[in-house]
């Protein structure tokens, strides 16, 4: 949809029809006649069938996949935390759609919405309503009562609206009226400001209604998302793969939910364990490290029904015996984003401890726990990583994973008899090395390495690259890639990376083509479907990566049109115009062909027609390729000597620009005309204010002249512009005392330069300040002289004979009208007037005087230096 349908179909939209203001101006448009509490459930997480906290595995879910849908938003996707977290909060205090005129709004007002961010309200007006109505993602109304007081805020999220007017119920925000009201609910338990209504129960405040301030808007965004992300046993749904050891994973966590660096998520943890609605547990290990890290909600774990000692045993400092310590190698393969928190491993209502030990999300790639061998008698051995190692009770040295690698197929070698006791007759498995390609591979290895001794360890960076389960984590790519998500799990994970960053490339240029972006992903999602139909289905790709890159993703156009696939147009899904122009042509070339064959040579058998027919247009496809290359070779040189012309301008435009700055460096270096001054650009700041004050001196005296003199008389206008030039420098020397008296004999001695500039600048701005004056006045003496009168007479009487006032031309309308026009015609003719006499005295002064250029500075100084110095200026200079 472009932005202007999208406009109009919101204007359409009934949040802009006209509001009953009859109702009771004491309260809010939208607000309930007394504030209804909900049901009194007692603290968040105390426990109980009725706590808000406690969601059904589905509920959970339908919440979850909402809040991310909405959070995913383009239009809300780039915002910071306060924006994203007001977006969910008037989602969910959003109307069911009822059909109703107020379907999908909601009614509250800055200083509410702001106790429900924690922050103040000047910041919800500053910082998060414009955003979200900048973005498109939020529009407003403001309700007034009859007075035309403001007294609420009508809000229509634009996402939700979009999601219900063209995705319908099955949009993940398509929420019904009840998951509206239990997200509503959690979010008040939460984070809620609380209510204390007269005579009910009062609604008690969220777990973080107290955190307000700077980073408030965080922490309860992260809480919310980590709670809709938490089984029912409380623990977090972690995230797979590698990650930073100085972060930990339950930051790593916290950081794709929020879309934030681990770092900035370790503070958010930090701040919600020192809150004590979060508690992380490092699992001990037997050789005393620190384990896998875990992450509990305790108030979801409260609300669960578990036992106040196994939460305050989390809680506190104990820990649970693990087997692996953290910064041993071999950690889960990346996994998607969606896999990792998304996936559901619990059916049916999600059971309270059901979840403790699975830290690995279901995303994530198998890392096989090895039963336990025979106890070891000597002191355990760090491991090198490797899970499974054998440990004998011989007090021998562990042995690498690959040890039994080395014994040939029959299992006679010297290694397998160096095997571990346990081993000794067969796998670990039970499995029969001759039974399996992995035995041959063994002893295909074994083979090749019995001259040299021990075969070489495959290194660890090649075996953790494991393919991903699950598709990327990419809202785009995800949806473009569904139909071949049997291809990608076969895929290996650097083949994987490619397909993706081909998929990106695709979905950059589709957007690029379309007039709604936002289709691209749909438009290769079909794509992919159309091709496997083509194939007979994704059994029949044998070769799932070059069948990807080079027929699944490209797109293949049948004409010259970029916009055509297959012959269908990408922008409008029909059929493309061009190619049935295409074949249209060539229908026509063909009959025209075979008309000509017909008429040069009548009476041909069929078989010979078809041989001279066929003849014929191969001749004519010759032509037509040899026609393409030459208008492909015109094509080129066009090109070539535009780009050529372009690098000509460009090197012409970096010469000219080269030259001005030279040209400028040159002036910068010149002196002043009038002081000398080095460095003056030709002039100094305070020669140029001294030239522009003379000229404002010299335009006031010839604005009075105007009015003051006669200008037939040349000694009468010198005596008027006199008088003024007398009357200004009067005032210019007002003003530099008052400069000078300011500034001090110390700073003027300081810096002469600018003390001069200063005295200037006063000068000048005293000449600007007085020259309106000056015309102010000549215009109002203009318009007593008889032009200007003789002018309003007539523009009076010719008002007054209007066809309208005709019939009435001495009433009060008209005589009205009539003297404004009277007005206006007598400043038209000052202006006239003073316009007229400034040229003709600006002429008289040019010819009566000569402009005589002052002699530079540099010429004058040999002349004053060689001029003899009287006692009269001896005794000037002396002083």
């Amino acid at each position: 949809m472009s932005t202007a349908a999208a406009s109009a179909a919101v204007l359409d939209h009934p949040l802009w029809e006209d509001i009953d203001n009859s109702a009771d101006e004491s309260r809010l448009p939208g607000q309930r006649k007394a504030l209804r509490s909900v049901p009194a459930f007692g603290a968040p997480g105390a426990g109980g069938l009725d706590d808000p906290l406690r969601l059904g595995r589905a509920m959970r879910l339908r919440l979850r996949d909402a809040v991310q849908a909405l959070l995913a938003d383009p239009s809300i996707a780039g915002l910071k935390d306060a924006p994203k977290l007001a977006a969910v909060v008037l989602y969910a205090k959003s109307r069911a759609p009822k059909g109703e005129k107020k379907d999908n709004q909601t009614s509250t007002w800055g200083a509410e919405l702001g106790r429900w961010l924690g922050v103040k309200e000047s910041t919800v007006h500053h910082k998060v309503l414009p955003v979200l109505r900048g973005t498109d993602a939020l529009h407003t109304l403001v309700v007034r009562d009859a007075k035309g007081h403001p007294t609420g805020l009508d809000c229509l999220l634009m996402p939700l609206w979009n999601a219900r007017k063209s995705g319908g119920a099955g949009h993940p925000l398509a929420l019904t009226k009840a998951e509206l009201a239990t997200l509503l609910r959690l979010i008040e338990a939460l984070f809620g400001p609380g209510w204390a209504p007269e005579g009910k129960e009062p609604t008690p405040p969220g777990l973080l209604a107290g955190r307000t301030g700077k980073g408030a808007a965080t922490d309860r965004l992260g809480l919310l998302l980590m709670v809709l992300n938490t089984r029912a046993s409380g623990w977090l749904q972690l995230v797979g793969g590698s990650v930073k050891k100085r972060e930990g994973r339950g930051a790593a966590t916290l950081a794709r939910l929020l879309g934030c660096t681990p770092s900035g998520a370790r503070k958010v943890l930090a701040r919600l364990t020192e809150a004590g609605v979060v508690a992380r547990q490092y699992r001990e290990t037997s050789t005393r490290m620190r384990g896998r890290s875990r992450v509990m909600l305790l108030p979801v774990a409260r609300a669960y029904g578990r036992t106040l000692a196994s939460v305050e045993a989390v809680s506190g400092s104990g820990a649970v015996v693990s087997q692996r310590p953290v910064g041993a190698v071999g950690d889960h393969g990346p996994a998607g984003a969606v896999g990792a928190l998304g996936a559901s491993g619990i059916g049916g209502v999600e059971g309270a401890g059901d979840a403790v030990g699975q830290e690995r999300p279901d995303g994530a790639e198998f890392h096989a726990d090895h039963a336990s061998v025979v106890s070891p008698s000597v002191p355990v051995q760090l491991s090198r990583g490797f899970s499974g190692e054998g440990r004998g009770g011989e007090g021998r040295r562990p042995k690498r994973v690959c040890v039994r690698e080395d014994q040939a197929a029959d299992g006679e070698s010297a290694t397998a008899e160096a095997g571990s006791p346990v081993a000794k007759d067969g796998p670990l498995r039970g499995d029969k090395p001759k039974d399996s390609s992995a035995g041959e591979r063994d002893g295909q290895r074994a083979a090749a390495a019995g001259a040299g001794g021990r075969p070489k360890v495959v290194s660890w960076e090649n075996a953790q690259q494991r393919r991903r389960v699950t598709l990327p984590a990419d809202l785009g790519l995800r949806v473009a890639l569904e139909p071949v998500a049997g291809l990608w799990g076969r895929l290996s994970g650097w083949q994987q990376d490619q397909v993706e960053a081909a998929a990106k490339a695709e979905l950059a240029r589709l957007k690029g083509l379309l007039a709604l972006p936002d289709g691209a992903p749909r438009l290769l999602a079909e794509r992919l479907t159309d091709r496997l139909a083509e194939t007979g289905g994704e059994a029949l790709v044998t070769r799932p990566y070059p069948w990807l890159i080079r027929r699944g993703l490209v797109q293949r156009q049948a004409c010259t049109d970029q916009r055509c696939d297959d012959g269908i147009r990408l922008d409008t899904g029909g059929e493309c115009e061009n190619c049935g122009n295409v074949r249209h042509l060539r229908r026509a070339r063909r009959t025209q062909i075979a008309a000509e064959v017909d008429w040069e040579r009548p009476g041909l058998g069929n078989d010979e027609r078809r041989r001279v027919l066929e003849e014929r247009l191969r001749e004519q496809v010759a032509i037509e390729a040899e026609d393409f290359l030459w208008r492909r070779e015109q094509a080129r040189a066009e090109q070539a000597r535009r780009d050529a012309a372009r690098a000509e301008a460009a090197e012409r435009a970096e010469r000219e620009r080269q030259e001005a700055a030279a040209a400028d460096a040159v002036r910068q270096a010149m002196p002043c005309e009038d002081c000398g001054q080095d460095q003056a650009a030709g002039l100094c700041e305070a020669c140029g204010y001294r030239r522009r004050t003379e000229a404002a001196i010299v335009e006031a005296g010839l604005v009075a002249a105007t009015w003051m003199a006669d200008l037939t008389d040349p000694g009468d206008v010198a005596t008027v512009t006199a008088k003024v030039r007398a009357r200004m420098e009067r005032e210019i020397a007002d003003v530099r005392a008052i400069f000078l008296s300011a500034m001090g004999p110390a700073d003027q001695e300081t810096d002469p330069l600018s003390t001069a500039s200063v005295l200037a600048y006063g000068a000048l701005h005293t000449a600007q300040q007085a020259l309106p004056e000056y015309r102010r006045c000549a215009l109002a003496m203009l318009g007593r002289t008889m032009e200007a009168e003789a002018e309003a007479r007539r523009a009076y009487q010719a008002e007054q004979n209007r066809p309208w006032f005709q019939y009435h031309p001495t009433g009060a309308d008209a005589v009205a009208a009539a003297t404004k026009a009277a007005n206006t015609a007598r400043e038209r003719v000052a202006e006239h007037l003073l316009a007229t006499r400034l040229e003709q005295l600006r002429e008289q002064s040019a010819r009566r005087t000569e402009t005589v250029a002052a002699a530079p500075w540099a010429d004058r100084l040999p002349e004053l230096a060689a001029r003899s110095l009287n006692s009269g200026t001896a005794g000037a200079v002396s002083a």
